[in-house]
């Protein structure tokens, strides 16, 4: 890919770029129905077995776990296909305009992806006519939709900053600054980091993707009654780095529900202009301020428990309380998140307040990236973006009614919305979340 070609909101090739604060990961959200494919209760024994690697080195699945989520994460860029087919009505009547998020949820999406393997990265949704693009360089971040001419910013404070920059040599976590857009590499990463219950693990025989060889890594849930078949990773053979994740539904043996995949890629460093922004001339700028959080524990002065503390932080299927009006029935792959007291109303109407008193834990479906697209599309203290459609027109085409409220049915994710402010939603099939509700 020519990273060199002009892309809307890059700076000019003369400007400077921040200082990097530290190196961490680049991360992307993903659309909630991947989320709970591929994050919730993401994990199996592996199993030590092979398949045919056509040529290549014999690997285990337990080798190729371990390979990807130690590997250092790869400058690159590329083209990805986004293919959803989740079962859901045709989103075009939803008058979503231009390149959108909101059209992941169906049929076939192009992206072109920019990373240095550390903190700086672009990701753009390219439409017919438009393109929705996400730019991050460390705790900063801007949203541009060319449809609206419009650039959300994202930045910290000026005291948030200097406390972060305080912060940095004690390898603190940065903020999330902006919900993005899913990639191969951080959807197959987050998939793979919770590969130890619940679910077999083995390797398939060795593929192709975007003229690379890869290994197959294939997830298989043992839970009963949930809508994921199976998942396949597959993941590039000399830099670790996963190109494409498959995931399919139970009911379809043949054909992915949603597929995320490079088409082409470059591991290579992008120039300075891909991955820097400014706004493009007469773009209408919004300025959101996000807060740091707070900082992390202090040590015990105890040894074993500091050691015990230091592993519970670094451990990565671990979950945070349940915040109060949150329960999970089930675990695994069949877990049900129920949330009480949600004003659907208000959330539909774009109310602020309605989000302020929402109940929702960090990893509502096994993954932060479920909280980060539902940090991008309703307001943050009032002051978050929100999508340029109609909310209830969207959420009426998405759901049909049953008694006592609504119902959203897909090949990979079920979600009831109940009149008495309670909300279901598992990758299980409807008929479960019914029984659940009583």
């Amino acid at each position: 890919m020519d990273t060199t070609a002009p892309v809307p909101g890059a700076a000019p090739t003369d400007a400077g770029s921040p200082a990097p604060v530290r190196r961490h990961r680049a991360r992307w959200a993903v659309p909630a129905a991947a989320v709970v494919a591929v994050g919730a209760a993401f994990t199996a024994p592996p199993l030590l077995a092979t398949a045919d690697t056509a040529g290549l080195p014999d690997v285990t699945a337990q080798e190729l776990v371990t390979r990807v989520l130690e590997a250092e994460p790869q400058a690159l860029s590329g083209t990805v296909v986004h293919t959803a087919r989740l079962g859901l009505p045709d989103l075009s009547l939803a008058e979503v305009g231009g390149a959108d998020p909101i059209g992941l949820l169906g049929g076939s999406s192009t992206l072109r992806v920019w990373t240095d393997g550390e903190q700086r990265s672009r990701v753009s949704l390219l439409g017919q006519a438009s393109e929705y693009s996400v730019v991050a360089d460390g705790p900063e971040a801007w949203t541009y939709s060319s449809a609206d001419d419009e650039v959300v910013h994202y930045a910290l404070a000026d005291a948030d900053r200097a406390r972060l920059d305080a912060l940095a040599a004690q390898h603190a976590a940065s903020p999330d600054v902006a919900g993005d857009l899913p990639t191969p590499e951080e959807l197959g990463r987050a998939a793979l980091a919770r590969a130890e219950q619940h679910a077999t693990v083995g390797v398939d025989a060795a593929t192709t993707v975007a003229g690379r060889d890869a290994y197959q890594v294939v997830v298989t849930p043992r839970g009963a009654d949930t809508l994921v078949g199976r998942v396949v990773v597959a993941v590039d053979t000399a830099t670790w780095t996963p190109l494409r994740v498959q995931v399919w539904s139970s009911d379809d043996a043949a054909t992915p529900a949603l597929e995320v995949g490079f088409t082409d890629v470059t591991f290579a460093a992008p120039s300075d202009q891909v991955l820097s922004f400014s706004p493009p001339p007469g773009a209408d700028v919004r300025e959101v301020l996000v807060p740091l959080p707070d900082a992390p524990p202090a040590a015990p002065a105890d040894a074993a428990d500091a050691q015990a503390l230091a592993e519970a932080l670094e451990d990565p299927t671990a979950e945070p309380p349940l915040p109060e009006g949150v329960t999970v029935t089930g675990d695994g792959w069949d877990a049900v998140v129920q949330v009480a007291g949600v004003d659907v109303a208000g959330l539909l109407a774009a109310d602020p307040a309605a989000v302020a008193g929402l109940a929702v834990p960090d990893k509502t479906f096994g993954s932060a990236g479920a909280q980060e697209l539902y940090e991008q599309f309703v307001p943050r203290d009032g002051e978050g973006p929100l999508p340029d459609l109609d909310q209830q027109a969207l959420y009426d085409q998405l759901t049909t009614p049953v008694e006592g409220g609504r119902l959203l049915e897909s090949t990979l994710l079920s979600v009831l919305v109940l009149d008495d402010g309670r909300v279901l939603a598992g990758a299980v099939p409807a008929q479960t979340l019914l029984d659940l509700a009583g």
